[in-house]
């Protein structure tokens, strides 16, 4: 009995143990060290002002509640340092400027893209991560850093299933607020950071409570993740699957458990100058109207939707549609979006152009990319929108042709939800400013409806109900929508080829952050890497792209993952199948073209290069097939 006993407060002893030591892991994420650049060099995108209100309008999204006030007062696990301190986030990757100072758009001095919305009806200030945290982007470079305003960002936000060592913000958020929660020295510090010195028991009773709420929906999320595999593919620093956790969202948590979809495509944050000229937006070119654009967007991130009551009913009409997001801030963003200037090499930081190879590398291009990446601007009688001046019509590989991983594109084709429970008739539909590419509403089944579909009829009521809510009169609403634009939904096996105009500003490249140089890009896939690590901000301005050797707090991006492949978009001699888009190019045709990628879009330096006359586009051998 005594061995037995023995035995048995061994096993607990060491369950305590293992608890404890995956615990502080857990609490300690494994994040790259920050160093503060020399000097921060922002290009001439923008002006300082409407980069700022870029940076911290807010959307309308909540974290799972989260105050504005509680998050500055947090602190980290294991010590008194402040979760938003600028340097602790910028291990993240979110993008501080180290000489930034808190300003009344940003009274917490907190990162790029963490706003502040306030609720107009009960005064609660709610921390809103808007869409600057993931489409704002920077270089550094010997100690420079250069900010690349609408680019990609290369932080590690998305991630909400708890890994030993992760590095994901979300993880540390939760952890940062239990300990808090359940460490009453903590509590206490926290209570009098946000209630003041002054304040009843009762006022300190509340916040516990409230605290308590957010924070249950937090671990709640993350077990819900973890327990259902949804996110199998880990997304790493810069890339998120923005689709499925938009669906899984919008679907499965706000509609029925049964909706839960695996989304194992994770795509970088593309960058967003000159996407006001696109026909199509999103990767699949499946999204046409700017407004419902950020509204599904916004959903996705945390704004509130209230569709079904807890006994599977529908929410009464007349709250239902309800939401969180705000209209006029999102049309303020999309207005600062037109202003937008694709960015410029920086010669004073990267170094000086080679005219003479960048003219060949303009050669080359014609060659080569202008079939797919020039702009096509149509005339007016072409237009989906006849105001938009210039309207760019994107060309849509398919997949099978441009060979590059399908998962995001088959997902977003194949995945079908049952939203039935929303009571929805055809006929109050047919209402709706919604138009369907490819099929028809009478073939709709809302039993078995994609998530695109479903999404834009969704994103309609949210739209008709927030307007509404707001006052906004149809003229207003024609040009808050983007020039009148309807809900347009096309669903394609493809990917959306854009303009090129500061693609050097873009690593790492392909839709799912595959490739992480253009060196590699223009290669055959022998010569690009199965294997590489993200994180690091440093670049490389000949091969183009991040540095991508192993350092402390990086992610291994590998590419035999699902998801995660660096196939296609290949330019090797033979067959023009199975992804092979173009001729093989030797190394120096290579450096050429992307010497010329760095000119590309800015007009002073476009001017001073020498007229090669290109050799004609070809579409090569088709053998096989």
């Amino acid at each position: 009995m005594r061995v037995l006993r023995l035995a048995l407060y061994g096993l607990s002893l060491m369950l305590v143990i293992g608890l404890s030591v995956g615990l502080y892991f857990i609490a300690n994420p494994n994040l790259p060290t920050y160093q503060k650049p020399e000097k921060l060099h922002y290009l001439e995108q923008w002006s300082p002002e409407q980069r700022q209100t870029y940076y911290y309008t807010p959307q309308g999204t909540r974290v799972k509640g989260l105050r504005y006030d509680w998050f500055a007062a947090l602190e980290l696990p294991f010590s008194k340092s402040k979760i938003a301190n600028p340097d602790y986030l910028a291990r993240f990757g979110f993008l501080v400027d180290p000489a930034q100072q808190a300003t009344e758009l940003n009274p917490a001095n907190l990162p790029v893209g963490f706003a502040r919305h306030i609720d107009e009806q009960t005064g609660t200030q709610y921390l809103d991560i808007s869409c600057a945290a993931c489409h704002t982007g920077e270089l550094r470079y010997k100690g420079q850093a250069v900010r690349i305003d609408g680019g990609a960002a290369l932080h590690s936000l998305a991630s909400t299933v708890p890994t030993l060592r992760g590095g994901g913000f979300g993880q540390a958020l939760g952890m940062s607020m239990a300990f808090t929660y359940y460490n009453p020295l903590k509590f206490r510090r926290f209570a009098k950071a946000v209630l003041g010195e002054q304040h009843a028991s009762g006022d300190r009773e509340q916040l516990r409570g409230d605290f308590k709420a957010v924070l249950h929906r937090l671990l709640g999320t993350a077990f819900n993740d973890w327990h259902r595999g949804l996110y199998p593919t880990e997304e790493g620093f810069g890339r998120t699957d923005a689709f499925g956790r938009i669906a899984n969202s919008v679907f499965g948590d706000a509609i029925d458990a049964s909706n839960y979809r695996v989304a194992n495509a994770p795509v970088s944050y593309p960058q967003v100058w000159d996407i006001w000229k696109f026909d199509w937006v999103q990767w699949n070119g499946s999204a046409m109207q700017p407004m419902a654009r950020n509204v599904g967007e916004a959903l996705g991130v945390g704004a509130t939707l209230h569709l079904v009551q807890a006994d599977g009913h529908p929410v009464a009409e007349a709250e239902r549609y309800a939401s969180s997001v705000r209209l006029r801030d999102l049309h303020t963003l999309e207005e600062m979006l037109k202003q937008l200037q694709p960015p410029t090499w920086p010669e004073q930081v990267f170094g000086k152009i080679d005219l003479p190879l960048a003219s060949q590398g303009r050669a080359l291009f014609m060659e080569n990319c202008a079939y797919c990446h020039a702009p096509d601007a149509k005339p007016r009688n072409e237009r989906l929108a006849p105001a938009r001046d210039p309207e760019w019509h994107m060309r849509i590989v398919p997949t099978q042709i441009i060979g590059t991983d399908p998962t995001a594109a088959n997902n977003i084709a194949d995945h079908r939800f049952d939203i039935s429970k929303l009571g929805w008739t055809k006929a109050e539909l047919s209402t709706l400013d919604v138009r369907l590419f490819g099929t028809q509403p009478d073939q709709l089944d809302l039993h078995s409806i994609s998530s695109a579909k479903g999404l834009a009829y969704i994103t309609a009521y949210v739209e008709r109900r927030a307007y509404r809510d707001a006052g906004i009169q149809p003229r207003e609403r024609w040009r808050m929508d983007g020039y009148g634009l309807p809900i347009g939904v096309q669903e394609k096996r493809g990917y959306k080829a854009r303009p090129l105009h500061g693609v050097w500003a873009t690593p790492p490249f392909l839709h799912n952050g595959s490739v992480p140089t253009l060196f590699q890009l223009l290669s055959p896939i022998s010569e690009r890497q199965a294997q590489f690590w993200v994180g690091n901000f440093e670049f490389n301005p000949k091969q183009v792209g991040f540095n991508n050797e192993r350092f402390p707090g990086g992610f291994l991006f590998d590419t035999e993952i699902t998801g995660n492949s660096n196939r296609g978009h290949e330019f090797r001699d033979g067959c023009r199948e199975g992804g092979v888009i173009g001729r093989a190019l030797q190394p120096e045709e290579r450096w050429a073209l992307i010497e010329y990628l760095k000119v590309l879009g800015d007009s002073n330096l476009e001017a001073q290069l020498q007229p090669i006359k290109a050799a004609p586009w070809t579409p090569g051998l088709k053998c096989g097939s």
